[in-house]
């Protein structure tokens, strides 16, 4: 009896397990399908784009001038300021005149001496030519006459330069300032001696007011800014085509446009570039000579850019660009791109992408080329931070 009651209970229990598991399977069957990912996208329009190149320079001064020294001597005073600014004809260093001046005294009284003998030569010759009329002289003595003359004018001119060489000694005692400009510090002190055209400049002179900015230019980056002109895909605006724009050392912007000058006719060979040259000014003084800056040239305007979300392009495992893009089916669809440059936060698209194009900026992650998806209007930081959705999960990125 006992037996038949066990196997009973085995009949129920085995009974109620069956059925448990039918309704676990059919709970499992009837579960509702999970809603599609959901994706921000960014609609493709053409705009108008102003293209920039950021490259980087070296300030040069305008003009630069070394003090040399013309003459041998003493050097008595200087007279400027280490760090000023100079004037064009300032006087910066006296060296000793008195040896000069008594040079210019000595030329001047022998070329008095040659002066005072000429009227007496010039008489005689003129009276041994009368006489010579009534063969009252000798050819012989006219002649001699007329060479003594010339001699004696041949000598007024040869003082007469000695006065004038010596009259210009004396004035490079006074070492003056060729050009305006800061002066830095002096290589010299007063007692020093001063030789003729030293290979050590005495003092150097620079003008910063204005000042060039050199920027050496990849051949690459020349040829594709000048297939571009060709292909009419940029113009220039014909006030800003040589506007050029600088950005300091500490990221602040320079107040002041810069004009593009010129750029060099031959290639350096060892780095495959051209120096572009600009000029600015800078009357306040910031920028000076070496300093490093980096230079925003404005190549000219593309009317029909595309820019897309510099997160919405990723690469392929050969380094290729792509981004993922919503069909009319509402399906991901995988392009290729072909990349200009970088504008900011955002990428130049050259192709790949037409206008009307929905390019998915954000949940990237979650998604396959070929799945469906659940769109959503794309808000970047900048939108966020002038006006916060009252969604806040919109701002966090997808991290699946």
């Amino acid at each position: 009896m006992n037996i038949s009651k066990l196997h009973t209970w085995k009949a129920v229990l085995t009974a109620l397990s069956c059925g448990l598991s039918v309704t676990a399977c059919n709970r499992q069957v009837q579960a509702p399908p999970a809603p599609p990912p959901e994706v921000a996208t960014v609609t493709v329009a053409r705009q108008r784009v102003e293209l920039t190149t950021e490259l980087p320079g070296r300030t040069s001064p305008y003009r630069i001038a070394e003090i040399r020294p013309q003459v041998n001597g003493l050097i008595q005073k200087r007279l400027f300021t280490e760090g000023s600014d100079v004037q064009a004809g300032q006087v910066l260093y006296q060296i000793d005149p008195a040896p000069f001046q008594a040079a210019l005294d000595n030329a001047q009284a022998a070329l008095g001496r040659s002066e005072a003998n000429l009227p007496a030569l010039q008489l005689k010759a003129d009276r041994y030519k009368e006489a010579l009329a009534d063969k009252a002289v000798a050819q012989q003595d006219l002649d001699d006459a007329t060479a003594a003359l010339k001699q004696a004018v041949a000598d007024i001119a040869y003082y007469q330069a000695m006065v004038e060489t010596a009259r210009i000694n004396l004035g490079y005692t006074r070492v003056v300032s060729p050009i305006s400009g800061r002066i830095g510090r002096s290589a010299v002190t007063d007692g020093a001696i001063a030789t003729t055209y030293q290979s050590l400049a005495l003092a150097t002179i620079q003008q910063l007011d204005p000042i060039y900015v050199d920027v050496p230019q990849s051949t690459t980056e020349l040829l594709r800014l000048q297939r571009r002109l060709e292909e009419k895909s940029m113009n220039h605006d014909g006030t800003n085509a040589n506007q050029v724009e600088i950005i300091l050392e500490d990221g602040t912007k320079y107040p002041l446009e810069g004009t593009l000058q010129f750029r060099d006719v031959s290639v350096d060979p060892t780095t495959a570039s051209v120096i572009v040259r600009m000029v600015f000014p800078n009357p306040n003084k910031i920028l000076l000579p070496s300093m490093f800056v980096r230079v925003v040239v404005k190549e000219g305007v593309n009317e029909q850019g595309i820019l897309i979300p510099q997160q919405a392009v990723s690469r392929d495992s050969k380094g290729n660009p792509t981004a993922l893009i919503v069909n009319a089916s509402g399906k991901v669809e995988q392009r290729r791109l072909a990349l200009d440059r970088a504008m900011g936060d955002q990428w130049l698209v050259s192709s790949g992408l037409v206008p009307g194009d929905r390019v998915i900026a954000e949940g990237m992650q979650k998604v396959q080329p070929g799945a469906l998806v659940k769109e959503v209007p794309f808000e970047d930081g900048r939108k966020q931070e002038a006006a916060p959705p009252a969604n806040t999960t919109r701002q966090t990125p997808a991290t699946n």
